[in-house]
């Protein structure tokens, strides 16, 4: 009796299971989480794009014998002359189709240097793409699909502020070219950095697996809409180990509504600059426990300048999302939007108070102005430029920087055969400040019996002294 009361309990429940199963509902709650993801993808991935590049290299080749050290030193680097060979490299990844009109959002790293773009949809169809935006610093680029009125499926983002730990979430790309894959798991973490070459980032964590070809894809929340797009992953052999990252929705948001509107990646640019508050700034400071940006400098004319911020202020949040570091104070001020305002939550000399600060892109102030270097000197085939808050963003350096910097040094040229790199910054050449691009021809030109050329390279300062 025990036996057939067993069997008519299991049959229910797996009747129920395939009812349910083949209802092919959204998931609404935990139970039928359970049951298939199947209907969130199937909503969702027409959405998610297959992207294969094309970048044609030049290699230079030159007979085995001569490439030997041994023989090098007799015979110099540029004997005998160099063979050259073109050769097309292919590379994959994925991508996010955004909006009807075929606008698709991937990694910077999937579609660099590419010469041509091929977005592949889930039902087969190529069409021709062309690279609109590109931002390395978030490794964020922006495609527009080549297409004749064609309507495409696309995804709509998610409030990724709204994401907590625990959450469950499916990332969808092409790992290793196999073909669209779905993998599901949880937000592992948030505010998370990849230690990779990002300037802005504050990554979410996932344990959804995610391999190399993922780059680009898309990081689903339960309700379709798009979380993140699938960045990196923690491995040392290329493959999954339940660690991988994506790109917040509200930076993607962010640096798309910015850079279509003003037809390149511009962000909003506080102009102040700080460090973290660890436990001994903490204690001195008379806090609680260490979180905030103590600010140390502010460039005139900057959003932090007009807005009143003071040197010595904590900034503790922005827009009401507590700050923890530079990183997550630069995150914050990054998903702002131009024209409009970020609140700052400030203490000043013990005392709370609230700040708009106008959110304005770095100022091009001074004009780059760039100049080539010529002639019988040793900067020659260099590309030097006045430095702005603009152009410090650009090359990643410090927009307190000042003076002129290299911009770019020709392979070959003697400023490279003497060292010269790019972002180099000029401080001097034989005792004299240089202060404009303009200046540097003449100065190096007018050297009589050689040249000390005085130059910050990685925050250090270094002396070359050459000979005529």
């Amino acid at each position: 009796m025990i036996a057939i009361l067993k069997i008519v309990i299991l049959g229910a429940v797996a009747a129920f299971v395939v009812t349910n199963v083949m209802a092919r509902e959204v998931p609404q709650n935990q139970a039928q989480i359970q049951l298939s993801f199947a209907p969130l993808v199937k909503k969702a991935s027409p959405a998610v794009v297959n992207i294969f590049t094309r970048k044609t290299v030049v290699q230079r080749q030159r007979p085995s014998l001569f490439n030997d050290p041994f023989f090098e030193q007799f015979f110099g680097r540029g004997l005998p002359r160099s063979k050259t060979k073109k050769k097309t490299q292919n590379s994959l990844g994925s991508g996010v189709l955004v909006s009807a009109d075929g606008i698709v959002v991937t990694n910077y790293h999937v579609v660099a240097g590419a010469d041509e773009i091929t977005v592949a949809l889930n039902d087969r169809r190529e069409f021709e793409a062309d690279l609109i935006l590109e931002d390395e610093q978030t490794d964020l680029a922006v495609l527009r699909v080549q297409s004749d009125g064609v309507s495409f499926p696309f995804l709509k983002f998610h409030d990724s502020d709204q994401l907590e730990v625990g959450d469950l979430v499916i990332a969808i790309g092409n790992p290793f070219g196999v073909g669209q894959t779905v993998t599901s798991g949880i937000v592992s973490a948030l505010d998370r950095s990849a230690g990779g070459k990002n300037v802005i980032e504050n990554f979410i964590q996932t344990d959804a697996a995610i391999n190399p070809g993922n780059s680009g894809g898309a990081l689903l929340t339960m309700d379709g809409t798009l979380a993140g797009i699938n960045s990196a992953i923690f491995s040392k052999g290329g493959g999954s180990l339940g660690i991988g990252f994506a790109i917040p929705a509200n930076l993607v948001q962010s640096v798309l509504q910015n850079g279509l509107e003003y037809g390149r990646v511009v962000r909003p640019w506080l102009g102040a600059n700080g460090q973290t508050i660890n436990q001994e700034l903490a204690t001195s400071l008379g806090l609680d426990r260490p979180s905030g940006v103590l600010v140390s400098d502010i460039y005139t004319g900057s959003a932090a300048d007009l807005a009143g911020l003071e040197v010595n202020d904590i900034i503790v949040a922005i827009n009401g999302y507590e700050v923890f570091d530079l990183k997550n104070m630069l995150f914050r001020m990054s998903t702002g939007r131009l024209g409009e305002k970020a609140e700052l939550e400030v203490l000043r000399r013990g005392k709370n108070m609230t700040i708009l600060v106008p959110l304005m892109a770095a100022p091009e102030d001074p004009k780059a102005n760039p100049v080539v270097l010529t002639g019988a000197q040793p900067m020659s085939g260099t590309i030097v430029a006045n430095i702005s808050p603009a152009l410090a963003e650009k090359f990643k350096i410090s927009p307190f920087s000042r003076g002129v910097m290299v911009t770019d040094v020709k392979r070959g040229s003697i400023a490279a055969r003497q060292g010269f790199r790019k972002k180099d910054i000029l401080i001097s050449i034989n005792g004299a400040e240089v202060t404009s691009s303009d200046q540097v021809q003449k100065m190096l030109d007018e050297a009589k019996k050689g040249w000390e050329i005085i130059l910050e390279r990685n925050g250090r300062k270094a002396v070359l002294r050459l000979g005529r």
